[in-house]
């Protein structure tokens, strides 16, 4: 039986956590071989990439149609890839429009679809827990009150394996040696800035929040902008009309410099959750086309934007949400954030724990070795019943 599993991971997060699930198994199985969609962490993982992340990666409806020439190419490739290669298994990683089409490709050939990191089917267009239900047979799900969504009929479809980022968030410098390293004063006031991993994002985000920041200097703040590894100090400039950026632009260290930061500005995404785990409270920001928006105010059953409001069911975190992205409203909202600390604290202390213990890519690890392992002893894809996923 092929060793091979196809791997789809079309956003710079799923790109991470990818990598960490490709690690776990491959501690698991050495004889595995993994190839598909991914960037660089996947790549320094070992997996053969078929089509690079940065290419397909979109924010929006709009916003995916200047790429969609490049999206169409990479699903037929990956579809060849499906037909001659017959991998194992297919492991997808959020990405839900194209993943879950993808999904009923490989179901087609009978060929197992795991889940990690599932649609948030919690938020918006409910009705997809049935369509999953039919193109997947195992989910590794990162929020504990997913389970329910996917669990019935006396059917174990999700397990909750606890949120990768527990294991992968964390500092690894003092805040006097970030700001050493970074040319930052670790006695003043400093202010991150996430404003995205995606060219579309920063442009929508960045200006404002630089600006921001420089009404903030006149209250002895200093600010730094964390760059994403999708992303060029070209890029920033490019968001800024051309312009350099008048404070640090630092790469491959955003942990440490959120951990140094008093707050954060920090677009809407996987970001938000790292910063509440780092323990600092944030203003999150979010801006799409108006179209997007439009239509997503129509489709999203939740009340906030910000993965840390949702978690904890209640506004604790302001967000700035399209025309409300300015300067002075980003400046209001930090003074917010500093004025409820305690309220902050104690948030921040409370989402960690609602979001399990570490070991989530070693666990949804072992649910895709049991898929395979049940795919070679019956020679099929099949329907399971599953059962909870404990630490060995």
């Amino acid at each position: 039986m092929s060793r091979t599993i196809l791997l789809i991971a079309g956003e710079a997060s799923g790109d991470e956590r990818g990598a960490e699930l490709v690690e776990a198994l491959r501690r698991l199985d050495a004889s595995l071989q993994f190839a598909g969609v991914g960037g660089q962490r996947l790549r320094q993982a070992g997996m053969q990439i078929l089509v690079d992340t940065a290419s397909i990666a979109t924010m929006g409806l709009v916003e995916t149609f200047g790429t969609i020439g490049r999206v169409v190419g990479a699903y037929r490739r990956l579809k060849r890839f499906l037909r001659q290669q017959q991998p194992a298994l297919v492991v997808l990683i959020d990405y839900p429009e194209f993943n879950l089409f993808f999904a009923k490709q490989a179901k087609k050939l009978g060929i197992p679809v795991f889940y990690y990191i599932s649609p948030q089917v919690w938020a918006w267009r409910s009705g997809r827990v049935r369509k999953i239900a039919q193109r997947v047979d195992r989910l590794g799900v990162v929020f504990p009150f997913e389970e329910q969504l996917y669990n019935f009929n006396g059917r174990t479809l999700a397990n909750f394996v606890g949120h990768p980022l527990l294991d992968v968030v964390h500092a690894t410098c003092s805040r006097e040696d970030t700001c050493r390293r970074h040319g930052l004063d670790p006695n003043r006031p400093l202010l991150a800035i996430l404003p995205g991993s995606r060219e579309k994002e920063i442009r929508a985000l960045l200006p404002a929040a630089m600006e921001a920041a420089r009404l903030l200097r006149a209250e002895g703040w200093q600010a730094a902008i964390a760059l994403a590894h999708t992303l060029t100090v070209d890029d920033v400039r490019a968001a800024l009309d051309g312009k350099a950026p008048k404070i640090p632009t630092i790469p491959d260290d955003t942990y440490n410099l959120v951990n140094a930061a008093d707050a954060a500005f920090v677009a809407s995404g996987t970001a938000t959750l790292e910063t509440a785990l780092l323990g600092r409270p944030m203003v999150i920001m979010y801006r799409v086309s108006p179209f997007t928006f439009a239509l997503a105010r129509r489709l999203v059953r939740v009340g906030y934007i910000g993965m840390p409001n949702i978690i904890l069911e209640r506004r604790v975190f302001p967000e700035l949400l399209q025309n409300d992205v300015t300067p002075e409203k980003l400046v209001a909202a930090l003074h917010d954030v500093r004025a409820r600390q305690n309220e902050m604290t104690a948030a921040l202390r409370e989402l960690r724990n609602k979001l399990g213990e570490p070991g989530a890519a070693e666990r949804a690890a072992r649910l895709v070795l049991d898929l395979l392992n049940r795919k070679a002893q019956t020679g099929d894809a099949g329907r399971e019943t599953g059962e909870k996923v404990t630490d060995q």
